[in-house]
């Protein structure tokens, strides 16, 4: 306790320094949209997004120490705080709303607009914000040194750092720039395949393999790691390379539910890898996430039970006087924002949420900002079971709208709103946790940073509407180029319990693979996200996580410090891959939508796919090269 006591901040509370300046809020509100629809295209794609508090505090540090010439670190952490509330909500908004959009191509109802999309994160941003306030004290004073919240921890060093800002920047922006590029000849100019696929077919054996040869997913098993992006491809070669194989050869002649053009069942031991996938392993898949998040949920309730309780204890103890950094926006501007999002959900007509439903986002909402905010302060942002949590609560949400006669469309999408703004709540509270660790450590002003978080909301929240509608009108959500993994599975989720037409044989061998799994003592999530996407997704990510365990466990180094920075400076690169691509992909919507066709994969002939595909090999393994370029680049470094 004494130790907690005696923690002092790296500016004193009685320094004050420039913290919540016009250059602060501009830059912080530009870096959210980036992030924010960068991870939107991320997720949508693969069905997972990072964190992206530390490259805005390096981006930050670029332009405000290199180019503004000026000096304040608290302003730089205004700007990662507000940068980074992009990533969080839009992460909660890709998870759940895009099943509506797939609702809509099915013809049960109107697909949502931009401001009925806006407004629903909004809500949720702000209530997870709101939310977090009472609890800073309990969590980040009170249990300094007993929960490290690592990304707050480790962006804190980043801004301690100071002055190698400038050039830590640039090794962001030179990943932006490469993948930027990269992305756009693939798939804008298509001179190479992004999804390069070798499928075995024949009577006696049927399976795939492949790889979407993108910087992103590199980017992502970079900062990731091995060990996760393993499990994942674990769970890949399980789907490509066993139960593919398993159901086409065990099904032989047998008719199968795939029908061809004149309507006959086709043959199990004739389904090409693809379809054998989207028919029957998927829905395997759902299952296994389904299962690994509740049991997430399962393992983490004495947590929940322990925050929930010291929470309620703790409700009243926050400050707003006195010592500046300890400062928080007062208790009755919290009840008041709280009370009005509740009523402003009800009372909107473009939410169809009802006062059962605003009162199932109150309770649920609170109770899992507790939670995620204690979580990420054990384990970090990246292995918050936040899926997890909008499972939940979307099962006992549709449960209570189908039992109270709020059923059919009307109830789904009443159901898959509350799961939206829940989602988006519990991924708010564990960034704005994250980012008030970094204010702690480094000596800010926790209303501002409170108020940062609120501003970052807003702005993302109007990104997220536009990135959403425009990918959807430019690809349609569920397709190759969006699957929407995560939402699809909330769509199936949904449709299961209220009207009872999922496969429940698939559902349940996924369940008890992923019961197996956890038995073994493996991550059963990592696996299971694994055994459900495509292995096209699953492979590049392996790689990158090769990669980084190479320059962790093979490379030699002069010192510890060289190798630190050297690992850094891979993350620093992947984060701006990963930034680059989704930009890049969100213009290429725009390209898509206004009826632009830049495809110049015409050279090839009748051979794009085969010669197309040793060339994306090719040219991906000159973009690896890069990143260990990077790496082990002294200058970089």
């Amino acid at each position: 306790m004494n130790e907690k006591k005696e923690f002092k901040p790296f500016i004193p509370a009685d320094q004050v320094l420039p913290e919540f300046t016009a250059t602060s809020v501009i830059l912080g509100i530009i870096l959210a949209v980036v992030f924010g629809g960068a991870n939107a295209y991320l997720g949508l794609r693969v069905g997972m997004t990072v964190s992206a508090s530390i490259p805005a505090a390096v981006i930050s540090m670029g332009v405000i120490r290199v180019i503004l010439k000026k000096d304040s670190i608290l302003e730089n952490n205004m700007v990662q705080t507000i940068g980074s509330a992009g990533e969080s909500l839009a992460a909660g908004a890709i998870f759940t709303l895009p099943a509506v959009f797939m609702w809509a191509q099915e013809g049960l109802c109107d697909e949502p607009g931009f401001l009925t999309i806006a407004i629903i994160a909004l809500c949720g941003g702000f209530l997870g914000v709101l939310f977090m306030v009472p609890l800073r004290t309990a969590l980040i004073v009170e249990e300094h040194g007993v929960l490290p919240y690592p990304e707050g921890t480790a962006c804190a060093e980043v801004l301690l750092a100071g002055e190698a800002g400038g050039d830590k920047s640039k090794v962001v922006f030179a990943g932006l720039g490469v993948a930027a590029v990269y992305k756009f000849v693939a798939d804008g100019l298509v001179l190479f395949p992004s999804e390069v696929n070798f499928d075995i077919q024949n009577k006696t054996y049927t399976c795939g393999i492949g790889m979407d040869v993108l910087p992103a997913l590199a980017g992502v098993g970079y900062i990731c790691g091995l060990q996760i992006s393993s499990y994942m491809f674990a769970g890949g070669i399980l789907s490509y390379l066993v139960l593919i194989p398993a159901i086409a050869y065990f099904g032989g002649d047998t008719a199968s539910r795939v029908l061809d053009d004149a309507g006959k069942a086709i043959p199990f031991n004739q389904l090409d890898p693809g379809t054998i996938w989207s028919q029957y392993i998927r829905y395997i898949g759902a299952g296994a996430v389904a299962a690994g998040g509740i049991m997430s949920l399962i393992k983490s309730l004495p947590t929940m039970v322990k925050t929930f309780r010291q929470a309620i204890g703790g409700f009243g103890k926050n400050v707003s006087g006195g010592d500046r950094t300890q400062q928080d926006l007062p208790l009755k501007v919290v009840l008041a924002g709280v009370i009005a999002v509740a009523v402003a959900m009800v009372i909107v007509p473009s939410i169809p949420v009802s006062p059962i439903g605003a009162l199932v986002i109150i309770v649920f909402g609170f109770f899992f900002a507790t939670v995620s905010s204690r979580m990420v302060g054990l384990v970090g942002s990246s292995n918050n079971p936040v899926s997890g949590m909008a499972i939940a609560t979307l099962i006992i949400t549709t449960a209570l709208f189908k039992a109270t006669g709020n059923d059919g469309a009307s109830g789904m999408i009443a159901a898959i709103t509350v799961g939206t703004i829940i989602c988006i709540i519990a991924a708010i509270a564990g960034d704005t946790s994250q980012d008030l660790k970094t204010g702690y450590i480094v000596g800010a002003t926790p209303k501002r940073q409170q108020i940062g978080e609120l501003i970052g909301s807003v702005a993302s929240a109007l990104a997220i509407g536009g990135v959403m509608y425009l990918l959807n009108a430019a690809w349609g959500f569920g397709t190759d180029n969006i699957p929407a993994p995560q939402a699809s599975l909330m769509k199936m989720v949904v449709e299961g319990v209220m009207g009872g037409t999922l496969p429940w044989t698939l559902i349940f061998m996924g369940v008890f693979i992923a019961i197996a799994v956890e038995v073994l003592g493996i991550p059963v999530l990592a696996f299971a996200i694994g055994l459900y996407l495509p292995i096209h997704l699953s492979s590049p990510i392996f790689v990158g996580g090769l990669i980084k365990w190479y320059m962790e466990k093979k490379r030699k180094y002069d010192s510890e410090e060289a190798r630190k920075n050297a690992i850094e400076s891979g993350i620093l690169y992947s984060s701006g891959m990963i930034a680059g691509e989704g930009l890049v992909g969100i213009l290429l919507a725009v390209f898509a939508v206004l009826g632009l066709n830049t495809d110049m994969s015409s050279i090839y002939g009748d051979n794009f796919m085969a010669i197309g595909n040793w060339v994306g090999l090719i040219v991906f393994a000159a973009l690896l090269a890069t990143l260990f370029y990077v790496c082990r680049n002294k200058k970089s470094a």
